[in-house]
């Protein structure tokens, strides 16, 4: 076997024991990209039995012992309880992520803060659910057929990469390509992260060298993922969770090329963060032993492509142009998506079966997406989040408006700290940023839209995103690497959103300070 085969096959890297990783279990790339834990080390497994019974706690206390705050009224205060549940127990993983999003509209019931449970339940019939759905198939469909290796080594090769500078901005086009048709950012990260692995395993052990190896992992599986998934509904979770809450509050359908139009200019991000993080590890000109040939050799190592996977990535091709499209056709993106499927497993399309399409897909996170849009929705509707933006409201008011959005984003990330999931922080925050717009006199759709961005680029530590766990289980880089490099990066996202973003968002007819805008764009 040579060194690109063990490469290729090599399984997901266990954490070196640096940075206190030696006292934690394996991780590896299924059990993060897939939302849940593998086998738990005994604190970790103290901790979530606490979080477990402090969550129980806390519902139970909040639901029916404590006296109502002042300023909500009982299903405010049924919704707080189950806020106060989710809260505990996704900052404390007591239990999957998954898991917890099933259990959410029950939840939403015993505490009384829903009629019913068809209307506790109504996130797992919203549209985007099933949008989001579709998408995981596909991406599983990508990973049993090997097109997602097939399509990142492919760009690497045409792009002539040298350096790894080039590898960053290949593994950024490879990203941008993978987010047309991969779901989350934690499932590109977990498709790219055996390739990523491949390439950081050229360089050697000098210092520069051993900083490229980080410069390339954090822009290449975090910074890169976030980043490219912003312009696509479908790339990135929150993003669904936000056009699901807006379209149901306020009636305001945001389709696939209007959401594109919306937030392109995201990508330019990537230069700016990419001009940093090569400044701070001096990375820039370090050269990949054996070049081009390397990434070649490792290309000529994958099994010839069949006629089934060229179809399918036709298929896929098909399916970005109706969603560029919609506006002409008027079929809704999930819908595409849906008939997609149905041509997809049409007998003898696939050359492997439903079995290998199942186990890939990530089937908590969707779950965790339904609940979330549930909790969402009660979250809006009973009070609370009007009640959570008054009190905001207190700090934020009487400044102007990019200084008023500039401190909702600032107090968006302090609450990330103990988040491992985007879904989930968007889940709480989006709406009370729904609900504070119209008090700080800003547009609530531009408004909500800014302050949820920005909390996808929590890279203040590994553990507030996915794709940030995925990547520190490299090897690569420490957690005081990435903080260190992430301070500066998080300030580059929020003044990116008020001087970019924010004036795009006037360009295209929706000012954030203009709460009286009409929304510019038709169904």
């Amino acid at each position: 076997m040579t060194v690109t085969d063990e490469i290729l096959n090599a399984p997901p890297l266990e954490r070196p024991p640096h940075d206190g990783a030696a006292h934690h279990p394996r991780e590896t790339v299924p059990a993060a990209a897939h939302g849940h834990a593998g086998p738990r080390s005994g604190a970790a497994l103290l901790r979530a039995r606490l979080g477990f019974v402090t969550a129980w706690f806390a519902f139970i206390a909040l639901a029916w012992l404590m006296p109502t705050p002042t300023g909500l009224d009982a299903n405010g205060q049924a919704t707080l309880a189950v806020v106060a549940w989710v809260a505990i127990v996704w900052v404390t993983e007591a239990i999957p992520v998954g898991v917890s999003g099933i259990l959410i509209p029950m939840l939403l019931v015993l505490s009384h803060a829903s009629p019913g449970f068809p209307k506790a339940a109504s996130g797992f019939a919203a549209p985007v659910v099933f949008l989001c759905l579709a998408a995981f198939l596909f991406s599983a469909i990508m990973q049993a057929s090997g097109l997602d290796r097939r399509i990142a080594l492919a760009l690497l090769e045409r792009l002539k990469v040298r350096t790894a500078n080039g590898v960053i901005w290949a593994m950024f086009a490879v990203n941008f390509v993978m987010s047309m048709v991969v779901p989350a950012a934690n499932a590109r990260s977990a498709a790219l992260l055996p390739v990523t692995n491949g390439i950081v395993q050229l360089f050697g052990d000098s210092p520069r060298e051993h900083a490229a190896k980080k410069a390339i992992v954090i822009q290449s599986l975090v910074y890169g993922a976030m980043i490219s998934g912003m312009c696509i509904l479908t790339a990135h979770l929150p993003n669904m969770v936000v056009s699901g809450l807006l379209e149901k509050q306020l009636g305001v359908h945001i389709s696939y090329f209007t959401w594109f139009k919306l937030q392109w200019p995201y990508l330019g991000m990537f230069a700016i963060t990419q001009c940093w993080v090569q400044y701070y590890f001096r990375s820039r000109a370090v050269q990949i032993p054996g070049g081009r040939a390397a990434i070649a050799t490792m290309r000529r190592a994958l099994p010839p492509a069949s006629r089934n996977d060229w179809l399918v990535l036709v298929l896929f091709a098909g399916v970005a142009v109706l969603w560029a499209t919609e506006p002409l056709h008027h079929l809704s993106s999930e819908i595409v998506a849906l008939i997609a499927l149905a041509v997809l497993f049409a007998p003898g399309v696939l050359r492997f079966g439903w079995a290998e399409v199942e186990q890939r897909t990530i089937w908590g996170t969707l779950f965790l997406l339904a609940g979330a849009l549930s909790l969402s929705s009660a979250i809006s509707s009973s009070g609370l989040a009007q009640w959570a933006a008054d009190h905001i409201y207190l700090v934020a008011h009487g400044h102007g408006w990019w200084l008023a959005i500039g401190i909702v984003m600032a107090g968006t990330h302090i609450i990330r700290l103990g988040m491992l999931s985007n879904v989930a922080a968007v889940t709480m925050i989006a709406p009370i940023a729904l609900a504070l717009a119209p008090r700080l006199g800003l547009h609530p759709v531009a408004f909500t839209m800014l302050v949820s961005d920005t909390d996808s680029f929590a890279y203040l530590l590994p553990t507030q995103i996915t794709a940030g766990v995925i990547a520190y289980s490299s090897g690569a880089f420490t957690t005081a690497d990435y903080a260190r490099v992430g301070v500066i990066s998080v300030l580059i996202a929020i003044l990116y959103g008020l001087c970019v973003i924010a004036p795009w968002y006037a360009f295209m007819g929706v000012p954030v300070w203009d709460a009286s805008a009409a929304w510019p764009f038709a169904h």
